[in-house]
């Protein structure tokens, strides 16, 4: 159980830094990239708590229009 949470404390500040990160870079090309790691580290959350299907379907469809689009 203490391994579970530091797997959710580390990746909750991965996303909360990205987040803040995407919102303070005044770069596009490292805020597209901080947003990638905001839907990854969500993802890897969602997983965590057993939504397996939310997770996956946040990689596929968040992670891969953000990067293709871009």
């Amino acid at each position: 159980m203490q391994a579970h949470s530091v797997f959710f404390y580390f990746f909750s500040l991965i996303t909360v830094f990205s987040s803040f990160m995407v919102i303070v870079s005044r770069n596009t090309v490292y805020s597209v990239f901080f947003l990638i790691l905001v839907f990854v580290s969500v993802s890897v959350l969602f997983i965590m708590i057993g939504a397996e299907f939310l997770g996956m379907i946040m990689l596929i469809v968040y992670v891969g229009a953000v990067a293709v689009l871009f």
